[in-house]
């Protein structure tokens, strides 16, 4: 009887420190995959290499990364280099894949070079990487001053613009020029999290459900420096910043419109895929998100934006694809189904998520001049 007894005791102890361990390690996972690196691109396709370099040229790993079409960015440490399309007739091993080398704009892209394929595509800030003039400001927020960049423009409609996950205010400026040869002002925000802006009070990014209160304050602030509107773009969560505001937002009626770039409209899926690319177990997945559902306040009760149609009130333009891994498309393509009045969907294929201009940048900029001409 005893030996029966201490057996069950050993056997119930074991499953309680499993599932201490479990919960642990979902806890672990959720952190891993709600703590922002700004800058640090997503988790995508693996590391490629660099098998030579020159004339224009840059030879890459061979892989579905790799052959995206498009313009981009090649990121490493201490290297940041701008590629163009795939280069077709050109000779190559079967193993590496030939791209148009559009310029090196920092270190040196030398052979066996570790480097991964970014929507970033600019470095430094609107002057050093396009030539636009522009002024440092800092935006008051409820935790304190904001970094921005504003590039002026004569029309009292702003464009306030705001990055996503792996991003960096650096992000927005793939737009600028087009925004800028149409005399829209820009705000390019950086907010809590990033760096030189006020730091995440729990140390945990929350996809948006906080955040949109720094881009509420980013309104507030245009408005109180000559504008009279504004359009909210937004890439990633930045667009789920977007339609927080747009719902949320004393000053939803200053809103004139909303581009969406890849909006995280399933959070649910989306640290799921940013725990999974963590490397966490399967079976410790599902403790993983509902951990992080927990940690960034994503309650069952609270509704995620765009779950209601009838709430947007302002054209809407959402750039998606069913490529991006990170945010699924098909939220996306019920909201753009439930409000045709309102809302435009331009669907990329080949981009992952935040690289829908990268796919096709002269396409995806058509698509937003026509959008943005009658809210000008």
């Amino acid at each position: 009887m005893r030996t029966a007894t201490a057996t069950a005791a050993a056997v119930i102890t074991a499953l309680l420190g499993a599932g201490v361990a479990a919960v642990a390690a979902g806890r672990h996972a959720a952190d891993a995959a709600l703590r922002p690196e700004p800058g640090r691109p997503l988790p995508g396709g693996p590391p490629l290499s660099v098998h030579a370099a020159g004339d224009g040229r840059v030879s890459l790993t061979r892989s579905l990364s790799s052959l995206r079409p498009g313009t981009y960015g090649l990121d490493a440490p201490g290297v940041h280099a701008v590629v163009g399309p795939v280069l077709s007739g050109v000779p190559h091993g079967a193993d590496t894949v030939v791209r148009r080398l559009i310029g090196v704009t920092h270190g040196t892209l030398a052979p066996g070079t570790r480097v991964t394929l970014t929507p970033q595509v600019h470095l430094g800030n609107p002057r050093t990487a396009l030539g636009l003039d522009h002024a440092d400001v800092d935006v008051p927020g409820e935790l304190g001053a904001m970094p921005a960049w504003f590039v002026p423009g004569l029309r009292d409609t702003w464009v306030i613009a705001v990055h996503g996950l792996g991003g960096s205010r650096e992000h927005p400026m793939v737009v600028m020029p087009l925004l800028h040869s149409h005399r829209l002002p820009v705000l390019a925000l950086a907010y809590r999290g990033d760096l030189g802006a006020p730091a995440l009070p729990d140390g945990l990014g929350h996809l948006g459900e906080s955040e949109w209160r720094d881009l509420d304050a980013a309104i507030r602030y245009a408005l109180r420096y000559g504008a009279r509107r504004v359009i909210l773009y937004g890439w990633s969560t930045g667009a789920t910043m977007a339609l927080h505001a747009a719902e949320r937002s004393a000053l939803a009626d200053r809103i004139s419109g909303l581009v969406l770039d890849s909006p995280v409209l399933d959070w649910h899926a989306t640290l799921r895929s940013l725990a999974a690319a963590r490397r966490t177990p399967a079976a410790v997945l599902p403790l993983a998100v509902r951990a992080a559902e927990g940690r960034a306040g994503l309650r069952a009760d609270r509704r995620p934006p765009g779950a209601d149609p009838g709430a947007l009130r302002v054209p809407t333009l959402v750039f998606h694809g069913p490529d991006d891994t990170i945010a699924p498309w098909e939220p996306s393509r019920r909201l753009a189904a439930a409000r045709p009045d309102l809302v435009s969907l331009h669907t990329v294929r080949g981009a992952g998520h935040g690289a829908m201009w990268n796919a096709d940048p002269d396409q995806y900029e058509e698509v937003l001049r026509r959008f943005l001409t009658p809210l000008m």
